[in-house]
């Protein structure tokens, strides 16, 4: 074990190009597999680091810590007056920022900062980042004001990763902070995720809020209907009807998503747009069509 983990914290300091001196981080690692890593990794690399939820007992893994409860690590950010704060899950696939105000980066804007910068050294193949069907709207708007594009695959990394082996693109993933950097990995590894963003922070001379402002987040609502069937939704006149005349309301400024979950008997209903108040409403009323026609009570 003891040589397998000293390798590894060897790889990830070797993928820093440059000292994280002086940089003041926050680390949540979920009483999860990171526990006996992170810290290594970052002290080695110079930054002062602040660590909680790194004592597993087998029990405590993700319960009210890492990217699944950031609350805590935004606070503990707050309070130090860090730089940032890094947020592990439990087998750290994954992982979210905090910037130095307290405010959470999905990885929507983890891959766009990145992307950014890769464009920039010329490692971005094509100016192509593969995101998926929940990335949100803003992300997309984002890279085209930057000269990129995305193209966006079924949610899941496998099929992110598909999409980048297929046409060789440089980076993938998910809102959820699962993100793919295949020159390094071909599977989301939170700590490579952290290293490299870090890096970009370094080189950018910003904030990190200032860098999680290049993107506008738009409001997103999701809304779940339990139905009898969830088999041959898209052939229903009256849903289609009302998801048409939904996005005509949207235009550009919104979209909605639509999709059957793939384990529960249950239509997802998502949309986005500028407005809250305008989304709900047209969120609502897809759901109760939906319900109306499929839902188990109706039936």
């Amino acid at each position: 074990f003891a040589s397998g983990r000293n390798r590894y914290i060897g790889h990830l300091i070797a993928l820093a190009t440059r000292s994280f001196k002086d940089m003041k981080v926050g680390l949540d690692c979920a009483n999860g597999s990171s526990s006996s890593i992170a810290k290594s990794v970052f002290d080695a690399l110079g930054a002062k680091t602040y660590v909680i939820n790194n004592e597993p007992n087998g029990v405590n893994i993700n319960n009210g810590c890492g990217s699944t409860h950031i609350d805590t690590l935004q606070k503990k950010v707050l309070e130090l007056g860090a730089d940032c704060g890094i947020a592990n899950d439990g087998d750290a696939d994954r992982c979210l920022f905090v910037d130095e105000k307290g405010q959470v980066m999905d990885g929507d804007h983890l891959m766009l900062i990145n992307a950014l910068q890769m464009k920039k050294e010329g490692r971005l193949h094509e100016n192509m980042v593969v995101g998926t069907v929940m990335s949100n709207l803003g992300f997309g708007k984002a890279l085209k004001e930057n000269g990129c594009q995305t193209v966006s695959t079924q949610v899941g990394d496998r099929y992110v990763l598909e999409e980048m082996l297929k046409h060789d693109y440089s980076i993938g993933g998910e809102q959820s902070g699962h993100i793919i950097f295949p020159e390094f990995n071909t599977t989301g590894d939170g700590l490579i995720t952290a290293v490299q963003t870090l890096k970009v922070l370094r080189e950018s001379g910003k904030t990190m809020s200032e860098l999680n402002h290049l993107m506008v987040t738009y409001p997103q609502i999701l809304k779940n209907v339990e139905v009898y069937s969830k088999n041959g939704w898209e052939d229903n006149e009256l849903i289609r009807d009302s998801i048409r005349a939904a996005e005509e309301e949207l235009g550009s400024d919104g979209r909605i998503l639509v999709r059957a979950s793939g384990t529960e008997p249950l239509i997802r209903v998502m949309g986005e747009g500028k407005e809250i108040n305008q989304l709900e409403r047209i969120i609502d009323d897809i759901a109760s069509v939906v319900e109306h026609e499929l839902g188990v009570e109706n039936n």
